[in-house]
């Protein structure tokens, strides 16, 4: 699929809404398109390529089946697929346990806005990013329309509300809650960090599913927040 377009959009959502009743199709096609989207700029052949929060190993299947060496790094025993993939790590994205430089590829995707410190993740990112390496790492922003996960779009009126009413409506508990698993991240406030940063430099700062022009909308102060939908960011690390 063209990316960006409209087509693409389409067919992402589309997948995103099946995604209960069929995860494996949602999860697939979003792993062929990360993929797609990381080899615009470095081919994974032959690449090491760590998948920092991969939950069931979609990505990191994808990237071996590009010829990448891929690992898996997930903290979360109950996101594993029932036959976790050779090499994968039940690991920390704060604390990972890999040397410096250890990755041609560091990737996390729809990971940042679960953790509390997001600056100590982008950090331990980078630290296992080699010099002139890519790091892939998207987030859905709090006041994006999905910002509330499963019980988006209440979270405009408040995230408890919202909570309650999914539950009510569902007879489930929700598997988010704000300020334990879910965090209000914003894109604002990650950009001004990253910019600041020395250990990396910005390659693509971008609405991930946006159709047109998908590297405008961030650069707009407040209508970002709410258009980006999910902010990706393609950062080289430094020497």
């Amino acid at each position: 699929m063209k990316d960006p377009s409209f087509r693409r959009s389409l067919t992402l959502f589309r997948a995103f809404m099946r995604e209960q009743a069929d995860p494996a199709s949602a999860y697939g096609l979003l792993a062929r398109d990360a993929a797609d989207q990381v080899e615009r700029y470095v081919r994974l052949k032959g690449r090491v390529v760590v998948d920092i929060g991969g939950g069931s190993g979609y990505f990191t299947r994808e990237f071996r089946r590009r010829g990448a060496q891929s690992y898996l790094f997930e903290p979360d025993p109950a996101e594993l697929a029932a036959e976790p993939a050779e090499g994968t790590v039940v690991a920390d994205g704060y604390l990972l346990p890999l040397a410096d430089a250890a990755a041609d590829v560091c990737f996390s995707s729809n990971v940042l806005e679960h953790v509390s410190d997001p600056r100590t993740f982008l950090s331990e990112m980078a630290r296992v990013t080699r010099p002139g390496g890519l790091i892939y790492v998207s987030f859905t922003n709090w006041l994006s329309p999905w910002g509330g996960h499963e019980w988006a779009p209440w979270h405009y009126l408040g995230a408890e509300r919202a909570r309650a009413r999914f539950e009510r409506r569902t007879g489930r508990p929700a598997k988010h809650r704000l300020g334990e698993n879910l965090f209000a991240i914003d894109v604002g406030s990650t950009l001004r960090h990253i910019r600041g940063r020395e250990d990396v430099d910005i390659v693509s700062a971008r609405s991930r599913y946006w159709p047109v022009l998908p590297e405008v909308v961030p650069r707009v102060p407040g209508l970002r927040e709410f258009a980006t939908w999910n902010l990706l960011l393609i950062l080289r690390r430094c020497s």
